[in-house]
This record gives C-alpha cells, structure tokens and sequence, in this order.
C-alpha cells in the first residue's frame, strides 16, 4: 500500500465516523475557528517562506497576492468557518417523500459523499474553505494543493487536524498530500478505492489535467473567462463602474472579467469613459481594430488568443460589436460558462441575454464579482462548477451532499 493510499484508508474509516456526526461537525468547526486565530502568526511565519520562494521563483504579483496570509486574511478563514459551522446542516434532510400503493414510505434523503478530494493552487485559504465545507457536509477531505503554498497548507492542515481531534472526531477527517509532485497528483486522480468525488481548482491547464487523468469522478470548477457586454442603451457611468470593479477590484479572481463588448452605436461614448476608470489601475487594453481607432495606439492590438485566456492580471481585451447578436455569438464561441453580464435599460435585451447565454451565473447591470457562495448567501464555497451534472455555480454545503432512499415498510413483497 502506498502513502497515498494508506492516507486514503485513513480518510475513509474517518468518514464512517462523520456519517452520524451530528453537533459534533459544529464543536470541531468552531474549535478549528479558534485555533486559526490563536495560531495566526504560526501560520503567517510558514506562509512568510512561501512568499519568498515564490518570489525567488519569479511569480507575478497578482499569483503572490492570492498567496499572500496576513492577520486579517487569517481572520477572514476563521470567521468563514465559524459561518460555516452556523449554517443548517444538510445531512438527513428529507428532500421528497411519498406513500405507494402498496404501503411503502419512500423517502429520498441528503446523506454525506464520504470522502471529497481536493486539488488546488497558490490560495492557502482553500485549505480551511474545503475543510470546514467538507467537514459540515459530513464528508472526510482529502487536500492536494500546490508547492507554492506547500507550507502555509502544512501549517494551517497541522492546525485543524489538531483541533477536530480535540473534539473527539477522528484527525483524519482532514489530511493533506504533503508531496507537491505531479506523480502525488496523478495517483490522488486515480484513487477510486477510496475517492468518491475529486474537485480540481486552479487553472485551466489543472483542470484540464484532472479531467483527461481521473479515475474519481470530477466535478469541473474555476476557469473563468468571463464577459461584460454593454449594450447601446446602457447607462454609460454604470457601465464603467461595473466595469473597473469586475476587472480590478481582485483580477486574480475567477470571476473577475476578462472581455468587454461595446456595441457599436455607442463605443466612441463609452470606450473612452471605461478606459478613464482602468487607467486608475493601469490596466492594459488589448483591443480590435475598431477599439484601437476610437483609443489610440495606447490599445495593445487584440490576437484570437487574448479572447481565449484567462489573464488573472490587470490586462482587458476588448472588441466593438455590431448588435447584441454578435456579443451572444462571441460569448458563445469564447465563453468557459462561468459568469457573464449584461449593461442596459432594455427590458426585451436583458432577458434576450439571460435566456441565450449558456452560464452558471448571468447578470443585468450588476459585477460578475458577485459569483461567490458568500455573496450568494451560500455560506463558504468550495468553487465555481461550471459544468452541468451534479451542481453548477457556487458549490455550498447542498452541492457537495449525495442522496438516498429510505423505504420503510410492514412486510411488502414484490
């Protein structure tokens, strides 16, 4: 038995153990809380290392700043886990019931996955997100992130397995793959045996990969190549607002805008207020040939690629349109189904927008900002799925349940 699969028994006894939990998930989450604030500047010294490496290893800011741990950010886990922990447990939820004929009591309830894996990337604060997200939905976790954030993810891991052990559950309920290796990664896709779902975030290429080499059902989440289309009747100041703060406001983000379309009829108005708001962070334009002729040379000339990346960075490609039917088809083409938005006073286009992109979330005159499982009222999230089977959008404490039936009868015999 390997070390991965060792740690994969371990998780699996743990989850019989989760199964009928009950308060016990909640005491372990609030002891986790606590923990986290009691040992921040354990956790900061581990995440100081990460920063220089990265540093050293030539990350750009953008990636450094999604690394980055202070006491405030350190807070902000904590108190995403104490939300959690308040949130209604999902486990044993009756979702639908009903009599047969014959007398049988159906029943069809919410019931743990069992064990959850985890792959993920520079973010240090996922470890505590999936953990307590996992842990409340009655499911042991088994955590891979990446070598960046190796021992930030060590330290906050040693934290919560400490704390939940405290409270009677069993530590393995939490582990971390402590091998950043793409061979540990590999053999976490293939662990079927004792995996009952894998969730990849990060990138497109991790996502990628996890989905060509899993032998663990998948649930697709994170890439984010989203859309802000303004339509003619836009209101233009909103439309820049909107704008600047879906691109600026944490480009990191997947759910930070990538593309902007201008319909044409107003582009020589509107173009010119949007750039004023990026110049404030000294955003890049990268723009097509009509953009470029209303801007100036200041716009980096677009290639088919800029409308396909995610840049994750303070650069925006941008392209004049001629008619919302063309920003549909672009979105279409471009779009990996995350978050699009649409600028306007026209009732029959919003709801032309809404009805014709195919997104986890679609908004009128609002940030794509907003596509997270806290502003959703969701509690923390585990990501963004942006595929369709088994959940799609936010993924919260619902989303990472399976179901069962019950029967219950007096005797019945078919």
């Amino acid at each position: 038995m390997t070390q991965l699969e060792a740690m994969g028994a371990k998780a699996k006894e743990a989850s019989r153990f989760l199964m009928t939990a009950g308060s016990k998930k909640d005491e372990a989450l609030r002891a986790i809380t606590n923990a986290l604030r009691e040992n921040s500047d354990a956790v900061i010294k581990a995440n100081d290392i990460d920063i220089e490496n990265g540093r050293q290893a030539g990350l750009r800011e953008s990636l450094l700043d999604r690394l980055k741990l202070n006491k405030e950010r350190i807070n902000g886990m904590a108190e995403g886990v104490e939300q959690v922990a308040a949130l209604p447990d999902p486990i044993g939820t009756v979702l639908e019931g009903r009599t047969l004929k014959n007398g049988l009591k159906i029943e069809k309830v919410r019931v743990p996955m069992g064990v959850i894996g985890i792959i993920f990337e520079a973010r240090p604060n996922v470890t505590s997100d999936a953990a307590a997200l996992c842990l409340k939905a009655g499911s042991a976790v088994i955590l891979r992130g990446g070598k960046e954030a190796i021992n930030s993810n060590k330290a906050i891991a040693e934290i919560m397995r400490d704390a939940v052990e405290s409270t009677g559950l069993p530590r393995d309920c939490v582990a971390l793959v402590e091998d950043t290796s793409r061979q540990s990664a590999t053999e976490l896709m293939q662990l079927s045996d004792y995996l009952d779902v894998l969730i990849p975030r990060g990138g497109a290429g991790l996502i990628k990969s996890v989905v060509e080499n899993a032998k663990v059902p998948v649930i697709e989440t994170g890439v984010g190549n989203c859309h802000v289309y303004v339509d003619k009747s836009a209101d233009l100041d909103m439309a820049a607002s909107i704008i600047f703060n879906a691109k600026t406001s944490r480009p990191s983000v997947c759910n930070a805008i990538e593309t902007v379309l201008v319909h044409k009829d107003i582009a020589e108005q509107a173009l010119p207020k949007i750039k004023a708001e990026l110049d404030k962070k000294n955003v890049e334009i990268r723009g097509c040939g009509r953009t470029r002729e209303i801007l100036g040379d200041c716009v980096v000339p677009a290639t088919e690629n800029d409308y396909i990346i995610e840049f994750l960075d303070y650069i925006l490609a941008v392209k004049v349109v001629d008619s919302i039917d063309d920003a549909l088809a672009h979105i279409a083409k471009y779009s990996t189904g995350h978050s699009e938005s649409i600028i306007t006073s026209d009732y029959e286009c919003a709801n032309k927008f809404t009805d014709s992109v195919d997104s986890a979330a679609v908004y009128v005159n609002a940030s794509t900002r907003f596509t997270d499982g806290g502003e959703f009222g969701l509690g923390a999230e585990i990501g963004i799925s942006t595929q369709k089977l088994h959940a799609r959008g936010p993924m919260g404490l619902n989303e990472l349940t399976s179901c069962k039936f019950i029967i219950k009868g007096n005797g019945q015999i078919r």
